[in-house]
């Protein structure tokens, strides 16, 4: 039966979220449940003064807010309904996989035990896994604000829950911030088996995204739009099917691009570069994966083969088994013909 609408075809199409903040799926609607649960005083007076604060003028300016967001979250429930409320949404567009980033730091430095994060997400998860066969992994992320010490601190803290974590990554403030500051821990963590990703040229230059790679030896590079502004850089990604964790209606609200219509996903997946589309912050920047995918579809007029080459593109830069990439391969195959 054919799939008639651009949205039905897009929710259709099996697809993995490869850069998702947790504590950026907090909506303005939970902030205040979990707020008035804990008795805490907010700046904002309503839903939405609140919702009407998210206008972002940089990367900065978003982290101001999203930084005071998190402080609501205080117990293993608060942590599992913002989990489980992401998780629902992403079903329901079409989301099959996510590799979910948690940033522990914004919530140990606040007096909350790590085991409270970690058991509250990753208890959403296998609710998730187990009752609609979502399949996740966790990425563990240090703030590149801090220092590598306190990324240390960090990761001996989060050790005795290793088996539950996929790979660390890299997020907060780039500026200033390059990637070889992390090198150390970095090692650390690949030495015990875990996988590295980091975020790289969004803010930051180009030479960042070389650092990731060469430093950090990350599997993928999150947000990596400047990418461009270096063609050998550009080259080198095609050639290491590198992926790149575009984020686009993120790009736009922060000022990366102007408009939509100037995004450079088209571009680079026109020029080979291994691209995914994800919500990076969805409560924060308009969009989950689904508003993302059509954002990029109607602004940059993709075709329904790119859209399914993006689809692909997140299954296969995924953490999953070789078997279950396959499957979800053959899936996307079977909704392809349908549009």
């Amino acid at each position: 039966m054919a799939i008639t609408s651009l949205e039905a075809f897009v929710r259709a199409l099996p697809k993995a979220e490869l850069h998702l903040h947790i504590e950026g799926s907090l909506e303005p609607e939970m902030v205040f449940y979990l707020a008035k649960k804990h008795g805490i005083r907010l700046k904002y007076a309503s839903v939405d003064e609140l919702r009407a604060a998210y206008n972002f003028h940089d990367l900065q300016s978003f982290l101001d807010i999203y930084y005071a967001g998190a402080d609501v979250l205080r117990d293993e429930e608060d942590f599992y309904l913002m989990t489980r409320a992401y998780l629902r949404r992403a079903q329901a567009d079409g989301v099959v996989h996510a590799e979910i980033f948690f940033d522990p730091q914004t919530h140990t430095d606040r007096g909350i035990p790590m085991s409270t994060v970690i058991n509250g997400i990753d208890t959403a998860l296998l609710e998730a896994e187990r009752q609609h066969c979502l399949t996740s992994k966790l990425i563990l992320c240090f703030l590149r604000h801090l220092s590598e010490e306190a990324a240390f601190k960090t990761y001996e803290e989060a050790l005795p829950f290793r088996n539950r974590i996929a790979a660390v990554g890299l997020d907060s403030s780039e500026a200033g911030h390059p990637p070889e500051k992390f090198a150390r821990v970095f090692a650390r963590a690949l030495a015990d088996g875990l996988l590295t990703v980091a975020h790289a040229g969004e803010e930051g230059p180009p030479a960042y995204i070389r650092t990731a790679l060469d430093v950090l030896k990350v599997s993928r590079i999150d947000h990596g739009v400047r990418c461009d502004e270096d063609a050998q850089l550009v080259a080198r990604l095609v050639e290491q099917k590198m992926p790149l964790t575009v984020c686009p209606l993120s790009n736009v609200r922060l000022k990366v691009f102007d408009r939509m219509e100037d995004h450079n996903l088209k571009a680079l997946l026109e020029r080979g570069v291994r691209v995914t589309v994800n919500s990076d912050d969805p409560a924060y920047f308009g969009g989950y994966i689904l508003e993302n995918y059509l954002a990029a579809a109607h602004s940059l007029d993709l075709s329904n083969a790119q859209l399914v080459q993006l689809a692909r593109n997140s299954i296969e830069a995924s953490f999953l088994d070789i078997p279950a990439k396959q499957a979800w391969q053959q899936r996307i195959d079977e909704v392809a013909v349908t549009a």
